[in-house]
């Protein structure tokens, strides 16, 4: 598929302010974080910031749930 997308850009494909899907709220609450690395497509790099910035994601299972949601996406 879309190997140039980013995982924001995927995220950002997963808004929705009236589901309550755990994935979506993350997206939801990514689009609001100004310093969500945008452009960043390493693991390591986003679990890393989300460790230490992400305080709206109640468990980084969502973000690994999202990431394989990313990783089927993009291949």
């Amino acid at each position: 598929m879309d190997n140039e997308m980013t995982f924001y850009q995927f995220l950002m494909t997963l808004r929705d302010p009236d589901d309550y899907n755990e994935v979506v709220q993350f997206a939801n609450n990514a689009f609001y974080d100004q310093s969500f690395p945008k452009q960043q497509t390493n693991y390591q790099k986003l679990s890393q910031y989300l460790e230490m910035n992400g305080n709206y994601l109640p468990s980084m299972t969502i973000f690994d749930d999202a990431w394989q949601q990313y990783l089927e996406k993009i291949q």
